[in-house]
């Protein structure tokens, strides 16, 4: 029963991940339109670069603790570029040179979220194995 709880929440973790990339990505389309001024779309964005992180930080530690290996390796690249953005101080997105940066920023989020698609697809199948395994 633990491993299930412990899928569950790998998937809300990557679900909440999904949404804030989401979100990021509907602020940067809205600024690349004209929908929404730049210094309103980067104080969106940088409210919840930091969240983002954090949970992501949050699904390496449980899957380590965890003992899943192979989620926490392929986790462990982008937790590793996330904390080199945070200590390099270019997490955040700068409201004068967004427009500058406008196409990098969303192929950086768009590439996050194939990632964690990825991650997400594994952990299904990973999901129905482990309920699966238990019925059996």
């Amino acid at each position: 029963m633990a491993e299930v709880l412990y899928w569950i929440l790998t998937f809300v973790l990557i679900l909440t991940i999904l949404c804030i990339l989401g979100y990021q990505l509907i602020l940067l389309v809205d600024l690349e339109f004209d929908y929404i001024n730049p210094y309103d779309s980067t104080s969106r964005i940088n409210q919840v670069v930091l969240p983002e992180f954090i949970i992501h930080g949050i699904f390496c530690f449980i899957n380590l603790t965890g003992g899943h290996w192979f989620i926490f390796l392929i986790s462990l690249p982008c937790l590793y570029y996330n904390v080199r953005l945070y200590i390099k101080r270019e997490h955040l997105a700068d409201v004068t040179e967004i427009y500058n940066k406008l196409n990098w920023e969303k192929k950086r989020r768009l590439f996050k979220v194939a990632y964690l698609v990825v991650v997400f697809v594994i952990s299904i199948v990973s999901l129905v194995w482990t309920l699966t395994e238990e019925v059996h």
